[in-house]
Parts: structure tokens; sequence; C-alpha cells
């Protein structure tokens, strides 16, 4: 997994609307770039309604908020849909931003070893460097944590 110091990969995948993001377009600002297991999943709404919430806070301290999970735009869109999300996800369902950013990861499961989404947080400064990461996240609390330390690194 990347650390802090380390350039963030560049990358450009689809949102929940089917428009192209790219990572570069938001150099200049700050960006949360969180990996989430799947869409419409206990802790995975939890944590997405939690950035959602906190959105206009990390707006203020000029961070833009994208998700990114396996799943897939009409996924995405449905879940968005559903649990009235603001932010914005992505879908990498090939891994390669997953794997790029060392998210995906080999897990287990009741005595199973299978790859999946390992839920981390990096939060990217405005000359595209990992300003802070979160390696393996607990989803209560995470978002406001995320918004602490960026209002730390932003001197606010």
């Amino acid at each position: 997994m990347l650390s802090a110091g380390d350039k963030a990969p560049d990358f450009r995948l689809p949102d929940q609307n089917d428009s192209e993001v790219c990572l570069g377009d938001y150099r200049g600002g700050w960006v949360v770039l969180y990996f989430y297991p799947k869409d419409n999943t206990p802790g995975c709404t939890a944590e997405a309604c939690d950035f959602s919430s906190e959105l206009s806070g990390f707006e203020g301290l000029g961070a833009r908020v994208l998700g990114v999970s396996p799943d897939s735009t009409k996924s995405h869109r449905g879940f968005a849909g559903k649990q009235g999300l603001k932010i914005t996800l992505l879908s990498d369902p090939e891994h390669e931003v997953l794997e790029r950013y060392g998210a995906w990861q080999e897990k287990s499961m009741y005595g199973k070893k299978y790859m999946g989404v390992q839920r981390s947080t990096f939060l990217i400064d405005p000359r595209g460097k990992l300003a802070h990461v979160w390696p393996k996240v607990s989803v209560k609390g995470h978002a406001a944590e995320v918004k602490d330390r960026l209002a730390e690194l932003r001197g606010r």
C-alpha cells in the first residue's frame, strides 16, 4: 500500500453518471479518495452516508470526496439515489486503481482466502502527493477524522 509522501497514482474512471473523472483534474485542490468493498452493504452505506453528510465541511476546506469500489456505474447510481448521497462514486470493476493504491488485497473469511477491497482512505494534497493514509478503516467516526486531519493540514 502507498504511504504518505508518495505521489498519488493518476487515474481515469467513470462515475455514477457515466462521466469520466480524472484525478489530475483536481490538481490544485485537496482530494479525499476512499476505497470501499460494495454498494448497499451496512458498513459501506454508513461510510458513504457519513462522507456525504460531512461534504460541506470538506468543500469548505477545499476538498473533493471520491469513493471507489468495483461496483458498476449502474449500481453506484442506484446506491447514490437510494441513500441520497452527494459524493462522487467511481467504478473500478477491473480493480486497476484499487491495485495501484494497494487497496485490492488478499482477505480471509471462515478460513477461505479471496481477493477483495481493503477499506482504506487517501488524503491527496494540491500537488498530487499523499498527505495522509488510513490503510485499515473502521467506519464509525472515520469521515469526521479525515475532515479533522484535513483541517489540521490546512492550518484551520
